[in-house]
């Protein structure tokens, strides 16, 4: 990316959004969706495959603004503390002003809110729930110890909403599944509350990771059992190749860890529709490889 005025603004919109993270967004309401008979066509009796499939794309639009947004609005409510612990961070180091990103920040949230508001009540009210819980955990996270459960509950959220917006609407298994995504995003999440502070994590944040593992033994029976052995193996694989730079490296790098993290949030959503058709799971890994590709542009925390 050359070095021009419109390219450092673009970067800069790119940084405060954290865009890297937009993948797992993505993969979040596909998995859900799939989970409420979305897959592998988004169609039943009663839903024409073009309107489901224009439903699925509202669904990730409107997701996508709302995510946006609550990035924004996180920087505007850090921006003291970000001032004296992460210079680096675009208003701090003022290559934006903190009421243009607010501004910015309130057309987002209220864009993907009305988007998702347009896919019917269920949803709506959902959406409205989701927003709330984004702007709360903004506004006081640096300062609640159970903020990483608000973070958590905002991936919940989001499946909900997500499985709301399909053919069989929010299922059992959508939300057991949403539940353990909660518990990997809240480990990630308390992992992350020392990353500035260049504190050692603490280790017990760890077991929430290997929740959805846990849930996928036990959901998962006859011939979809393979399939989520499989992808449970290539979970926690990755769950231990991303705590290495925190606990298992020379030079502690939290930062990388909870990154990797992040990216793994699309094999979650990957275990979490194991008995999916092969092809139609495959997916998931352009959305996993685009994570890590974005994550050498931008940064993801």
């Amino acid at each position: 990316m050359s070095d021009s005025p419109v390219s450092r603004q673009l970067r800069t919109l790119l940084v405060l959004g954290r865009v890297s993270n937009l993948p797992t967004v993505w993969s979040n309401c596909l998995a859900a969706w799939c989970l409420a008979g979305g897959a592998p066509a988004p169609r039943n009796a009663g839903v024409p495959g073009e309107t489901a499939w224009g439903r699925l794309a509202l669904v990730l639009l409107g997701a996508s603004c709302l995510y946006v947004g609550g990035m924004f609005l996180n920087d505007v409510f850090d921006a003291d503390f970000d001032r004296r612990f992460r210079p680096q961070r675009p208003i701090a180091s003022g290559a934006v002003d903190r009421r243009l990103v607010w501004r910015w920040s309130v057309g987002w949230l209220g864009t993907g809110a009305l988007l998702l508001i347009l896919l019917g009540q269920t949803t709506g009210v959902i959406a409205v729930d989701l927003l709330v819980v984004i702007i709360l955990y903004d506004l006081v996270h640096k300062r609640l110890t159970a903020a990483p459960a608000l973070l958590g509950l905002c991936r919940f959220l989001l499946y909900l909403l997500a499985a709301s917006a399909a053919p069989r609407g929010v299922t059992g298994t959508a939300i057991w599944c949403g539940l353990a995504l909660a518990l990997y995003v809240t480990g990630i999440s308390q992992l992350a509350r020392r990353e500035s502070a260049a504190m050692a994590p603490e280790s017990w944040p760890c077991l929430l990771l290997v929740a959805p593992i846990g849930l996928a033994a036990i959901l998962n029976a006859g011939g979809y059992r393979t399939a989520a052995l499989l992808l449970s193996l290539v979970l926690g694989l990755w769950i231990l190749r991303s705590l290495r730079p925190a606990f298992w490296s020379a030079e502690r790098e939290t930062g990388k860890t909870v990154s990797l993290l992040l990216a793994g949030i699309v094999f979650v959503d990957w275990l979490a529709v194991a008995d999916l058709p092969r092809q139609s799971g495959l997916v998931f890994i352009p959305l996993f490889l685009l994570a890590l590709g974005l994550q050498r542009r931008v940064p993801a925390t």
